[in-house]
């Protein structure tokens, strides 16, 4: 593991320590791989959606709807930077 606790890319390729797949070998199931870059085109959807949505809502004069999909875009906003972070630093997927 790298200086300070962080993992680098190599490590998240060997395999994290202590984990076991209590499954594995039944079945012959290739293990499971993170769904990261899933999950980063299911956030842009979301806050595309929750923009569009929000500027619908006050235009149409529901400023209650607006707010609720302002608060959902941040949300998304914010599951984004976080896979993009996590990502960038290595995790596979």
């Amino acid at each position: 593991m790298a200086e300070h606790g962080r993992r680098t890319r190599a490590d998240y390729e060997r395999g994290l320590p202590d984990y076991h797949d209590p499954t594995a070998g039944i079945g012959g199931a290739a293990p499971a791989q993170s769904a990261l870059t899933l999950r980063a085109v299911l956030a842009v959807f979301g806050l595309v959606f929750a923009v569009g949505a929000a500027w619908i809502g006050f235009a149409a004069g529901f400023g209650l709807l607006g707010w609720v999909m302002v608060a959902v875009a941040v949300i998304a906003l914010g599951d984004l930077a976080w896979v993009l972070y996590r990502k960038r630093r290595g995790e596979p997927g």
